[in-house]
């Protein structure tokens, strides 16, 4: 009866492994049928009639930088100073008195201001590099060019809404969740916008 009590054994996890295999199979074929179902609703999202949209990780996206800021500053000193001196003499009341009197001021006025305005527009193609929890995107996008010796650099990078896709695969900057935005120059035209001497002395003294 001992020897039969292995073989029993080895026919009943014979039979229960192929079983538990089978299960991970189909467990495996579900997942895989889920995911093929969500990218079928992002197909389904796009119109038949309208362009290609961003729809993932490594999808461009066109965007429009359409941005203006504006800033300023003042500053105002005002200084008067005034002081009077009297003196008298008087040697006797036969001899004329003598009086001096001294009077001196100084006032100074000095105001100050500085206002700054600038507009972008400009266009450039981004990169979706990720995809968070909620299904936005993280785009990045960098651009270099060289004219006649000026040269410039655009590097942006933030988070979009895919419902703020155009139908043209574009999107507005002010549309970009955390927004960072550099623009640097570098010729003729950037040395032409910095201040002169007479400007940084006067930002010195107010």
């Amino acid at each position: 009866m001992k020897k039969f009590i292995p073989i029993l054994l080895f026919l009943v996890g014979s039979m229960y492994l192929p079983a538990q295999t089978e299960e991970a199979v189909q467990e495996e074929a579900v997942q895989q049928q889920k995911s093929s179902l969500r990218r079928l609703d992002k197909v389904r999202q796009r119109s038949l009639f309208s362009d290609y949209k961003a729809m993932g990780v490594g999808d461009a996206v066109t965007v429009l930088i359409v941005e203006s800021t504006e800033a300023g500053n003042s500053a105002g000193t005002r200084e008067r100073r005034e002081s009077e001196l009297f003196a008298g003499a008087s040697v006797n009341p036969s001899v004329v008195s003598g009086d001096v009197k001294i009077n001196s001021g100084n006032n100074f006025d000095g105001t100050g201001a500085n206002t700054r305005k600038e507009s972008i527009r400009s266009k450039l193609s981004a990169r979706v590099i990720e995809e968070d929890a909620r299904g936005n995107f993280v785009i990045e996008a960098s651009r270099k060019t060289k004219v006649d010796g000026e040269e410039q650099l655009i590097t942006l990078k933030g988070i979009i809404r895919p419902a703020d896709i155009k139908a043209d695969n574009s999107i507005y900057s002010y549309n970009i969740m955390d927004l960072e935005l550099y623009i640097e120059g570098e010729g003729n035209v950037s040395k032409m916008r910095q201040p002169g001497l007479f400007t940084k002395f006067f930002r010195l003294l107010f």
